[in-house]
């Protein structure tokens, strides 16, 4: 059911493309488009790499599509300001996304700080133009909809699944709703995590509430892989808790925005090991450890990357700076964007490995700068001694 949201809502994305009303600004025509063309505009400073700029992406482009039958009166635009550092430097920007309001005839423009929802963002065009969206298209939904008959077929079985049993009126259930589709989202390419919703009081699931013993809205319930009993959550309602409660339960990495943390794709056991590499120990005998400790992984879900370690070493018995050369090349594939949400995840597990291997090469060279340094010293009082 994940994966097959993942392509959904690739395919979506990949349609908004090919129709994109969004304008492309470079240093080139920004002069032109935005501040001489009389046009009020819009515009969106992203980097392709941030994980909020990523969810703001789809929003763009269905703002963009809701004034596009008024794009001689008002312009929906982004920057890419990792690419074009020029413009990002030119108006102040300091983090992403930065959405600023520029009315066509100034250079200053009115920086936006409000709601990033269609909703909030059409209000204030309306606002500032007197123009109202044309249209809203729903974007797909990350969020399964449970009912009496797929809720068993849901539970118990591989996945780790988080369940918002609502009804309609409750007002704290709407409150709810945009940060249940955001944790669904940001967990959308990791195949053990399923956020899920019931609606209580429909006729297909009213039967599934009471024999979860739902009195009161909104209830959420855990229910581990493998296990057909719920645990009450109890927690926050921020996407921050949400996504802390849910890694402590399921052993995932995320954080707000979808991306991994810095321990993702890492296996302890053996950044032990790597640290024995650059503490003294031969490489060999060091790399000889790491297949063995590997091994002994095969049958745990970290086995795929304790197997990436052993080919880092491999690579390091023919070229010392691999490590660094290969975070370099990954690095630069993950700032280019374009990658499916699974590659990219593939990708920072593998750039986390390599930083445990480039951290200790800084480490050490650090040692070394130091003792050189008091070796110095010392020299230097001998000498002092001397005359």
């Amino acid at each position: 059911m994940v994966l097959l949201k993942s392509f959904v809502v690739a395919a979506v994305a990949a349609v908004a493309t090919a129709k994109s009303a969004v304008i492309d600004l470079t240093p080139s025509n920004f002069d032109k488009v935005v501040l001489k063309s009389g046009k009020p505009t819009l515009v969106e400073f992203f980097a392709p790499w941030c994980g909020h700029c990523k969810k703001l992406a789809p929003v763009w482009e269905e703002l963009a599509l809701s004034f596009e039958h008024a794009k001689d009166k008002v312009q929906i635009a982004k920057v890419d300001a990792d690419a074009e550092r020029s413009l990002g430097k030119r108006f102040g920007i300091q983090g992403f996304p930065t959405l600023k309001y520029f009315d066509g005839k100034s250079d200053k423009p009115e920086e936006y700080n409000e709601g990033r929802d269609l909703e909030s963002l059409s209000a204030f065009i309306a606002n500032k133009v007197g123009l109202k969206a044309k249209k809203k298209l729903e974007m797909p939904s990350s969020v399964v909809i449970l009912s009496d008959k797929t809720f068993p077929e849901s539970i118990g079985g591989n996945k780790n699944v988080l369940v918002a049993f609502t009804a309609p009126w409750c007002g704290h259930c709407k409150t709810l709703a945009p940060t249940w589709e955001t944790v669904a989202t940001d967990f959308v390419s990791d195949a053990n995590v399923l956020i899920a919703k019931v609606d209580a009081e429909a006729g297909n699931s009213k039967a599934l509430a009471k024999e979860q013993g739902v009195s009161s809205f909104p209830t959420i319930k855990w229910f581990p892989a493998g296990s057909k009993e719920g645990v009450l959550y109890q927690g926050g309602r921020s996407e921050k808790d949400f996504l802390e409660w849910i890694n402590e339960k399921a052993g995932t990495n995320r954080v707000p925005g979808g991306d991994l943390d810095a321990v993702a794709g890492t296996v302890a056991s053996l950044d032990s090991l790597v640290a024995k590499l650059f503490g003294g120990d031969k490489l060999a005998d060091v790399a000889a450890e790491v297949k063995k400790e590997a091994k002994m992984l095969k049958k745990d879900a970290q086995y795929k990357y304790a197997e990436y370690y052993v080919r880092i070493f491999d690579k390091l018995n023919s070229s010392e700076g691999y490590a660094a050369k290969e975070l370099t090349r990954l690095d630069g594939i993950l700032s280019k964007g374009g990658l499916t949400p699974t590659k990219r995840d593939e990708l920072q597990r593998k750039t986390n490995v390599l930083l445990k291997f480039v951290e200790k090469v800084a480490e050490k060279a650090e040692e070394v700068k130091d003792e050189l340094k008091m070796a110095h010293s010392c020299c230097g009082r001998n000498n002092k001694r001397l005359y």
